[in-house]
């Protein structure tokens, strides 16, 4: 199966922080955020597969600032790797206040979705060509992540 290049799957999506997700304190709710960092994360897995996808996990999201009410959120998300059926994605979730145009890291998450093929069974992927230095470090730092979630896998399973 031919490889495809990271550039391929990045993928950005924004939206704008409305009332109507918010919690007390006027900030959107992280399960909100969480909601998007999984669409962002799919929408790069899609395109890089070109079939649809399931979410199998998402390693631990830690929120960096709050995400206040009427700033536009902007959620960056490519490929890292490919194991066969797997990947790993990162998203990167950035606020800009659009009246001042100040952009503040929010989040960043590695999620790993499985590719289903029309029987909707886990089905091989292509896999990912990563091209500059960064994508190469990302590539073999999605190793190392998917041998430690590995393990833990095998600790919860009975």
């Amino acid at each position: 199966m031919e490889g495809k290049p990271v550039r391929e799957s990045i993928s950005e999506y924004s939206e704008l922080a409305l009332p109507n997700d918010a919690n007390g304190h006027g900030n959107l709710l992280g399960g909100r955020v969480m909601h998007l960092v999984d669409l962002a994360g799919a929408m790069a897995a899609m395109r890089h597969a070109r079939k649809p996808v399931v979410t199998a996990s998402v390693d631990s999201l830690h929120f960096l600032h709050p995400v206040h009410i009427s700033e536009l959120m902007i959620l960056r998300s490519s490929v890292n790797r490919v194991f066969r059926t797997s990947m790993e994605v990162g998203v990167k979730v950035e606020t800009e206040n659009l009246m001042t145009g100040k952009r503040l890291h929010t989040c960043s998450a590695y999620l790993t979705f499985v590719a289903l093929g029309t029987d909707k069974k886990a089905t091989e992927v292509p896999p990912v060509i990563p091209e500059t230095d960064d994508e190469k470090r990302r590539y073999h730092e999605a190793g190392e992540r998917r041998e430690y979630r590995l393990a833990l896998r095998s600790r919860l399973r009975p």
